[in-house]
Protein backbone atom coordinates (compact mmCIF):
# COMPACT_ATOMS: atom_id res chain seq x y z
CA UNK A 1 0.00 0.00 0.00
CA UNK A 2 2.60 2.12 1.17
CA UNK A 3 4.73 1.60 -1.95
CA UNK A 4 1.74 1.90 -4.36
CA UNK A 5 1.18 5.64 -2.91
CA UNK A 6 5.16 5.94 -3.70
CA UNK A 7 5.00 4.95 -6.62
CA UNK A 8 2.00 7.29 -7.94
CA UNK A 9 3.53 10.54 -6.18
CA UNK A 10 6.74 9.71 -7.47
CA UNK A 11 4.83 9.04 -11.01
CA UNK A 12 3.12 11.93 -10.58
CA UNK A 13 6.05 14.19 -10.29
CA UNK A 14 8.24 12.87 -13.24
CA UNK A 15 5.37 14.02 -15.23
CA UNK A 16 5.09 17.39 -13.93
CA UNK A 17 8.78 17.81 -14.21
CA UNK A 18 8.64 16.38 -17.47
CA UNK A 19 5.62 18.81 -18.90
CA UNK A 20 7.45 21.42 -16.99
CA UNK A 21 10.89 20.85 -18.90
CA UNK A 22 8.98 20.81 -22.01
CA UNK A 23 6.99 23.94 -22.12
CA UNK A 24 10.29 25.51 -20.97
CA UNK A 25 12.11 24.26 -23.95
CA UNK A 26 9.23 24.95 -26.80
CA UNK A 27 9.11 28.32 -25.10
CA UNK A 28 12.99 28.92 -25.27
CA UNK A 29 12.81 28.13 -28.62
CA UNK A 30 10.28 30.44 -29.15
CA UNK A 31 12.15 33.38 -27.75
CA UNK A 32 15.42 32.47 -30.08
CA UNK A 33 13.08 32.13 -33.20
CA UNK A 34 12.14 35.55 -32.67
CA UNK A 35 15.28 36.73 -34.33
CA UNK A 36 15.40 34.79 -37.39
CA UNK A 37 14.64 35.12 -41.02
CA UNK A 38 12.72 35.45 -43.01
CA UNK A 39 10.27 37.28 -41.00
CA UNK A 40 6.25 36.82 -42.18
CA UNK A 41 5.00 40.07 -41.73
CA UNK A 42 1.60 39.24 -43.14
CA UNK A 43 1.40 36.59 -40.70
CA UNK A 44 1.95 38.58 -38.00
CA UNK A 45 -0.49 41.22 -39.30
CA UNK A 46 -3.39 38.67 -39.42
CA UNK A 47 -2.45 37.65 -35.43
CA UNK A 48 -2.87 41.46 -34.59
CA UNK A 49 -6.53 41.14 -36.00
CA UNK A 50 -7.16 37.74 -34.89
CA UNK A 51 -5.57 38.93 -31.27
CA UNK A 52 -6.61 42.64 -31.31
CA UNK A 53 -8.88 43.74 -33.68
CA UNK A 54 -11.47 40.74 -32.91
CA UNK A 55 -11.23 40.82 -29.12
CA UNK A 56 -12.23 44.49 -28.78
CA UNK A 57 -16.21 43.73 -28.50
CA UNK A 58 -15.57 40.97 -25.54
CA UNK A 59 -12.80 43.84 -23.61
CA UNK A 60 -15.61 46.05 -23.96
CA UNK A 61 -18.19 44.45 -22.68
CA UNK A 62 -16.51 42.66 -20.04
CA UNK A 63 -14.54 45.84 -18.70
CA UNK A 64 -18.00 47.81 -18.73
CA UNK A 65 -19.81 44.84 -16.72
CA UNK A 66 -17.23 44.68 -14.40
CA UNK A 67 -16.56 48.26 -13.47
CA UNK A 68 -20.25 48.77 -13.15
CA UNK A 69 -20.51 45.80 -10.32
CA UNK A 70 -17.55 47.36 -8.44
CA UNK A 71 -18.63 50.73 -8.54
CA UNK A 72 -22.52 49.29 -7.54
CA UNK A 73 -20.34 47.58 -4.35
CA UNK A 74 -18.08 50.63 -3.75
CA UNK A 75 -21.17 52.88 -3.54
CA UNK A 76 -23.59 50.69 -1.37
CA UNK A 77 -20.17 49.72 0.63
CA UNK A 78 -18.84 53.82 1.29
CA UNK A 79 -22.58 54.68 2.01
CA UNK A 80 -22.29 53.08 5.53
CA UNK A 81 -19.78 54.88 6.35
CA UNK A 82 -21.22 58.19 4.37
CA UNK A 83 -17.91 58.87 2.73
CA UNK A 84 -19.23 57.96 -0.79
CA UNK A 85 -16.92 60.30 -2.01
CA UNK A 86 -13.95 57.62 -1.89
CA UNK A 87 -15.84 55.14 -3.93
CA UNK A 88 -14.19 56.83 -7.25
CA UNK A 89 -10.65 56.72 -5.63
CA UNK A 90 -10.85 52.83 -5.13
CA UNK A 91 -12.86 52.82 -8.41
CA UNK A 92 -9.97 54.03 -10.24
CA UNK A 93 -7.24 52.30 -8.06
CA UNK A 94 -8.81 48.86 -8.73
CA UNK A 95 -9.68 48.95 -12.23
CA UNK A 96 -6.05 50.64 -13.41
CA UNK A 97 -4.01 48.18 -11.35
CA UNK A 98 -5.77 44.84 -10.99
CA UNK A 99 -9.41 44.75 -13.07
CA UNK A 100 -8.44 45.88 -16.12
CA UNK A 101 -4.92 43.77 -16.77
CA UNK A 102 -6.91 40.62 -15.25
CA UNK A 103 -9.88 40.57 -16.33
CA UNK A 104 -8.47 41.00 -19.85
CA UNK A 105 -6.20 38.64 -19.88
CA UNK A 106 -8.41 35.84 -18.51
CA UNK A 107 -10.89 36.46 -20.94
CA UNK A 108 -8.06 36.44 -23.57
CA UNK A 109 -7.25 33.38 -22.59
CA UNK A 110 -10.71 31.95 -23.25
CA UNK A 111 -11.00 33.75 -26.42
CA UNK A 112 -7.58 33.75 -28.46
CA UNK A 113 -5.47 30.86 -26.22
CA UNK A 114 -7.95 28.16 -26.76
CA UNK A 115 -8.16 29.47 -30.50
CA UNK A 116 -4.62 28.67 -30.58
CA UNK A 117 -4.74 25.85 -29.43
CA UNK A 118 -7.29 24.48 -31.54
CA UNK A 119 -5.73 26.02 -34.63
CA UNK A 120 -2.47 24.05 -33.80
CA UNK A 121 -3.86 20.91 -32.29
CA UNK A 122 -5.99 20.81 -35.66
CA UNK A 123 -2.55 21.14 -37.63
CA UNK A 124 -0.93 18.71 -35.77
CA UNK A 125 -3.12 15.54 -35.70
CA UNK A 126 -3.90 16.50 -39.80
CA UNK A 127 -0.02 16.26 -40.17
CA UNK A 128 0.30 19.78 -41.60
CA UNK A 129 3.13 20.96 -39.26
CA UNK A 130 4.99 17.27 -40.26
CA UNK A 131 4.27 19.21 -43.80
CA UNK A 132 6.11 22.15 -42.71
CA UNK A 133 8.74 20.38 -41.35
CA UNK A 134 9.34 18.35 -44.56
CA UNK A 135 8.88 21.82 -46.73
CA UNK A 136 12.18 22.90 -44.43
CA UNK A 137 9.95 25.58 -41.96
CA UNK A 138 10.46 26.02 -38.79
CA UNK A 139 6.45 25.49 -37.29
CA UNK A 140 7.93 27.62 -34.24
CA UNK A 141 8.98 30.00 -36.11
CA UNK A 142 6.05 30.02 -38.51
CA UNK A 143 3.33 29.33 -36.07
CA UNK A 144 4.67 30.05 -32.58
CA UNK A 145 6.52 33.60 -32.77
CA UNK A 146 3.61 35.65 -34.87
CA UNK A 147 1.04 34.32 -31.83
CA UNK A 148 3.78 35.48 -29.48
CA UNK A 149 4.38 38.84 -30.82
CA UNK A 150 0.75 39.83 -31.53
CA UNK A 151 -0.31 38.75 -27.94
CA UNK A 152 2.93 40.71 -25.75
CA UNK A 153 1.84 43.53 -27.82
CA UNK A 154 -1.71 43.81 -28.43
CA UNK A 155 -2.95 42.11 -25.01
CA UNK A 156 -1.26 45.79 -23.14
CA UNK A 157 -2.97 47.86 -25.61
CA UNK A 158 -6.41 46.07 -24.91
CA UNK A 159 -5.27 46.64 -21.43
CA UNK A 160 -5.40 50.30 -22.12
CA UNK A 161 -8.88 50.38 -23.83
CA UNK A 162 -10.38 48.20 -20.81
CA UNK A 163 -8.80 51.00 -18.36
CA UNK A 164 -11.18 53.39 -20.52
CA UNK A 165 -13.86 51.41 -20.74
CA UNK A 166 -14.08 50.92 -17.19
CA UNK A 167 -13.92 54.59 -16.33
CA UNK A 168 -16.56 54.89 -18.09
CA UNK A 169 -18.23 51.80 -16.42
CA UNK A 170 -18.13 53.85 -12.97
CA UNK A 171 -19.02 57.08 -14.46
CA UNK A 172 -22.65 55.26 -15.49
CA UNK A 173 -23.31 54.10 -12.12
CA UNK A 174 -21.28 56.52 -9.56
CA UNK A 175 -22.83 59.60 -11.83
CA UNK A 176 -25.76 58.30 -13.53
CA UNK A 177 -27.41 56.70 -10.90
CA UNK A 178 -25.33 57.89 -7.73
CA UNK A 179 -25.94 61.24 -8.27
CA UNK A 180 -22.46 62.14 -7.75
CA UNK A 181 -21.15 65.46 -10.17
CA UNK A 182 -19.06 64.65 -13.02
CA UNK A 183 -16.60 66.98 -12.14
CA UNK A 184 -15.73 65.07 -8.72
CA UNK A 185 -15.43 61.59 -10.07
CA UNK A 186 -13.30 62.32 -12.93
CA UNK A 187 -10.98 64.31 -10.58
CA UNK A 188 -11.52 61.83 -7.67
CA UNK A 189 -11.20 58.80 -9.70
CA UNK A 190 -7.45 59.76 -11.05
CA UNK A 191 -6.70 60.91 -7.53
CA UNK A 192 -4.60 58.14 -5.77
CA UNK A 193 -3.39 57.07 -9.63
CA UNK A 194 0.02 57.67 -10.56
CA UNK A 195 2.00 57.16 -14.18
CA UNK A 196 3.31 54.02 -12.53
CA UNK A 197 0.39 52.55 -11.77
CA UNK A 198 -0.45 52.56 -15.79
CA UNK A 199 3.14 50.83 -16.24
CA UNK A 200 2.49 47.85 -13.25
CA UNK A 201 -0.86 47.61 -15.79
CA UNK A 202 0.97 47.36 -18.80
CA UNK A 203 3.61 45.15 -17.28
CA UNK A 204 1.51 42.49 -16.13
CA UNK A 205 -0.63 42.89 -19.70
CA UNK A 206 2.71 41.72 -21.22
CA UNK A 207 3.59 39.30 -19.22
CA UNK A 208 -0.08 37.57 -19.37
CA UNK A 209 0.48 38.05 -23.15
CA UNK A 210 2.93 35.65 -23.59
CA UNK A 211 1.08 33.52 -21.04
CA UNK A 212 -1.50 33.17 -23.19
CA UNK A 213 0.06 33.00 -26.41
CA UNK A 214 3.08 30.70 -25.11
CA UNK A 215 0.58 27.75 -23.36
CA UNK A 216 -1.94 27.88 -26.35
CA UNK A 217 0.71 27.37 -28.68
CA UNK A 218 2.05 24.51 -26.73
CA UNK A 219 -1.10 23.00 -25.96
CA UNK A 220 -1.69 22.55 -29.46
CA UNK A 221 1.52 21.86 -30.48
CA UNK A 222 1.68 18.78 -28.09
CA UNK A 223 -2.02 17.72 -29.21
CA UNK A 224 -2.09 13.84 -29.28
CA UNK A 225 -5.35 11.56 -30.02
CA UNK A 226 -7.31 12.71 -33.11
CA UNK A 227 -10.37 14.57 -32.59
CA UNK A 228 -10.53 13.86 -28.67
CA UNK A 229 -7.05 14.90 -28.31
CA UNK A 230 -8.30 18.32 -30.52
CA UNK A 231 -11.49 18.62 -27.93
CA UNK A 232 -9.32 18.57 -25.01
CA UNK A 233 -6.18 20.97 -25.96
CA UNK A 234 -8.65 24.08 -26.11
CA UNK A 235 -9.85 23.19 -22.16
CA UNK A 236 -6.13 22.47 -20.84
CA UNK A 237 -4.92 25.76 -22.49
CA UNK A 238 -7.83 28.08 -21.08
CA UNK A 239 -7.51 26.30 -17.50
CA UNK A 240 -3.83 26.38 -17.18
CA UNK A 241 -2.85 29.77 -18.81
CA UNK A 242 -5.82 31.59 -16.49
CA UNK A 243 -4.03 29.60 -13.40
CA UNK A 244 -0.79 30.64 -14.47
CA UNK A 245 -2.02 34.59 -15.19
CA UNK A 246 -3.23 34.58 -11.38
CA UNK A 247 -0.56 33.28 -9.95
CA UNK A 248 1.47 35.46 -12.12
CA UNK A 249 -0.33 38.54 -11.05
CA UNK A 250 0.06 37.84 -7.29
CA UNK A 251 4.01 37.80 -8.09
CA UNK A 252 4.18 40.94 -10.03
CA UNK A 253 1.71 42.91 -7.74
CA UNK A 254 4.86 41.97 -5.20
CA UNK A 255 7.77 42.56 -7.21
CA UNK A 256 6.06 45.90 -8.78
CA UNK A 257 4.64 47.91 -6.17
CA UNK A 258 7.54 47.67 -3.81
Amino acid sequence: MVLTLFDKLGSGLLEALDTAGDFAVLSGRTFAAIFKRPFDGANLMRQFQSVGVNSIPVVVLTSLAVSMVFAVQLAFGFRQFQAEGLASQVEGLAIVRELAPVITGLMLSGRIGSAMAAELGTMQVTEQIDALECLATDPIHYLFVPRLLASAIMVPLLTGFSIYVGFWGGYLILVGVEGQSAFVYASEFYKLLAFRDVQIALTKAFVFGMIIALVGCWRGYRTRGGAEGVGNAPTSSVVTSSLWILIADFFLTKLLLV
